[in-house]
Formats: structure tokens, C-alpha cells, sequence
């Protein structure tokens, strides 16, 4: 199953509360594999855009995923988007957004695994208090879609 994730609305833009303090961290963001945080994108970038294939299976009439994208246990599977700072040239995570399958529309996630399509994640990426979003990110942040995949 194709997975598209795309975040708008990052913190550390012209203008934004913490931007500056977020841009001389060297802060980035970028999605979790593993224990390890790839495709990392600068704070200070426009957006930030991420396509991950996950494996999918029915399991008990339910939609189960997994592969090395997907995080937790069994009725509880999730992506992490880690934050971390740059600064010393190591990634320094300090802050982490969870996005839950559960979350997702049955019946949106069964057509993604079904291959009618990729499915995509719309989010800001600032948090309320300014800073970048982290903790669990609820349906009313992130929007879910079934796009037609190309090529």
C-alpha cells in the first residue's frame, strides 16, 4: 500500500512564533524507519512531502499493516514524523507526531490496500503552541484522501 504524507504549515517559516530559534537548531523533520529518521526536511521549507510503501493484510475482517515504516502493536499501528536538531551535525530527535491507522476511514484504508489508490495525509506541522506538531495528531488535524495513483 502506497502512503503519501504532506505537511504544510511548517514551524520554523518566515514568520512563524518560534521560527527563528527552530531555524538556528538546524531543526528538521522527516518520517521514521525503523529507529532511524529519513527524508528529513528543513523547518524552514514550504512543505514537506514523504511516500512510503507499508505491507497490508485482512486480518479478522480488519485491515492489519506492517513493514519497517509502521510502528506499535496489532490494533495500534502508527507513522512517526520525528523532529530533531541538527546543530552538532547529528540528528537529535526531540520531539515525535504520531499518525494512527485507526484514525483512518475503514474504508478509505481497505481501498488503499486494495491498490485503488494511494493513500495521502494532509497536516500542518505547527503544533498549537507554535512549535512543530508532535504527539498523537487527531482526525481533526489530519485529513485522509484516496488519490488515483499515477504512472
Amino acid at each position: 500500500m502506497r502512503i503519501r504524507i504532506e505537511g504544510t504549515e511548517l514551524p520554523g517559516r518566515a514568520g512563524a512564533p518560534q521560527a527563528e530559534a527552530l531555524r538556528l537548531g538546524g531543526v528538521q523533520v522527516g518520517v521514521q524507519r525503523r529507529k532511524e529518521v529519513v527524508d528529513r526536511i528543513a523547518v524552514h521549507e514550504d512543505r514537506a512531502v514523504w511516500e512510503i510503501d507499508v505491507d497490508s493484510r485482512e486480518a479478522d475482517g480488519l485491515i492489519d499493516v506492517g513493514g519497517p515504516w509502521v510502528h506499535g502493536r496489532p490494533g495500534a499501528r502508527f507513522l512517526y514524523l520525528s523532529w530533531g536538531a541538527t546543530s552538532t551535525g547529528v540528528f537529535a530527535g526531540f520531539r515525535r507526531a504520531k499518525l494512527m491507522f485507526g484514525d483512518i476511514p475503514g474504508d478509505l484504508l481497505r481501498s488503499a490496500a486494495g491498490g485503488d489508490g494511494v493513500l495521502v495525509g494532509r497536516l500542518g506541522l505547527t503544533g498549537p503552541d507554535g512549535g512543530p506538531r508532535c504527539a498523537r495528531v487527531r482526525p481533526s488535524d489530519i485529513v485522509w484522501t484516496l488519490t488515483p495513483a499515477t504512472g
